[in-house]
């Protein structure tokens, strides 16, 4: 298998010493040089960057610069998708984004892991585990979601968590690490 290949796959792999894989980061890290100087006004511009950087151009995706992705083309993005400021994807493996989903500035989707034992580190070694987020969520500043992690539909993530394990549908979850603080009425009343 290759490095990609084992990359894909959620197995162990050098990602420092690859070159296939150097190659596609430099390549995202190229378009996101021109995403990140782009004007947001310039909508045929950022779109047809979306295009080269994601493989797809998602109906209503808004991002705004600075944008931090490795590859790009692991990220895919539902419709009315909001990204704000200075948001980082690390993408080895694949981080889904569904429908209507907010993200906040200084946000993080981190789907790296590395070995304990600095021997396996310091030979690159690296494994990756998706992301998914369901519908209809809201992510607070600076929140960081790491490997592995699913949330469900309508759940609001608290400025600075630290989403470590799964979410089920419909919670608010904050602290580090994140823990559930209460389930969300969809149909109740607009809160204070």
């Amino acid at each position: 298998m290759t490095e990609k290949e084992k990359m894909m796959a959620g197995m162990w792999y050098d990602a420092n010493n690859n070159q296939e894989l150097i190659e596609h980061r430099l390549k995202a890290q190229e378009l996101l040089l021109k995403f990140n100087q782009t004007p947001l006004r310039d909508g045929k511009e950022i779109r047809a960057l979306y295009k080269q950087l994601f493989n797809d151009d998602p109906e209503a995706l808004t991002i705004m610069s600075p944008l931090t992705v490795d590859y790009g083309y692991n990220i895919s993005f539902g419709k009315n998708v909001f990204v704000n400021a200075s948001c980082y994807f690390m993408d080895g493996a694949k981080i889904t984004i569904g429908d209507n989903v907010f993200i906040g500035p200084y946000c993080g989707f981190y789907t790296a892991s590395h070995p304990l034992a600095y021997k396996y580190r310091n030979q690159g070694l690296e494994k990756a585990s998706p992301i998914t987020v369901g519908d209809n969520c809201w992510f607070g500043a600076n929140v960081s979601v790491m490997p592995g992690v699913k949330i469900g539909n309508g759940c609001v993530m608290g400025a600075g968590s630290v989403v470590t394990k799964d979410v089920p549908d419909n919670c608010l979850v904050a602290g580090v690490p994140a823990k559930v603080i209460k389930v969300i009425d969809q149909d109740g009343e607009l809160e204070d």
